[in-house]
């Protein structure tokens, strides 16, 4: 795993199609919620936990809050830096801070707190995070004490 993933800073390089796009050439709105889930699926992948395994062993996770704002609009062609950063976990919780950036200037774009809940995947009822997505935030927030790099 490398520093940046262990540190938690993970950035998803992403491109704006005309399929995420009004008829102005304007990103909609509900499309940033597809990067922001993009970049911690890839965080995730990155750091060695297997989704997909999860939903094997009856493992789903759901957003259960979402606190974004909208700076500046993203348009057709714009290349964008979409990252994601566990801040916080609980039980049956893991909370990230997700910003949306214009790549080259980094201009911030739209930013969120999200809160990601681990559910049973036939009953929807909360359960507890597995181990390796525990061990995982585990490490990342003892890294963030260490380095000082977490934003809380």
């Amino acid at each position: 795993m490398t520093e940046a993933l262990h540190s938690g800073q993970f950035r998803l390089p992403v491109r704006v199609y005309i399929e995420d796009t009004d008829a102005g050439g304007i990103v909609f709105h509900a499309k940033y919620l597809h990067y922001m889930e993009r970049a911690r699926t890839e965080w995730v992948r990155t750091c060695g936990v297997g989704l997909r395994a999860g939903l094997s062993d009856n493992i789903s996770y759901v957003v259960q809050r979402l606190n974004i704002h909208y700076a500046v609009p993203a348009k057709l062609d714009d290349q964008l830096l979409v990252t994601a950063e566990p801040i916080g976990f609980g039980r049956v919780w893991m909370d990230f801070r997700q910003r949306v950036l214009k790549a080259g200037d980094e201009t911030l774009l739209a930013s969120a707190e999200v809160r990601v809940a681990c559910v049973a995947l036939d009953s929807g009822r909360p359960r507890r995070l597995p181990d390796n997505m525990r061990e995982l935030l585990e490490s990342v927030h003892e890294n963030q004490l260490l380095t000082g790099t977490s934003q809380e």
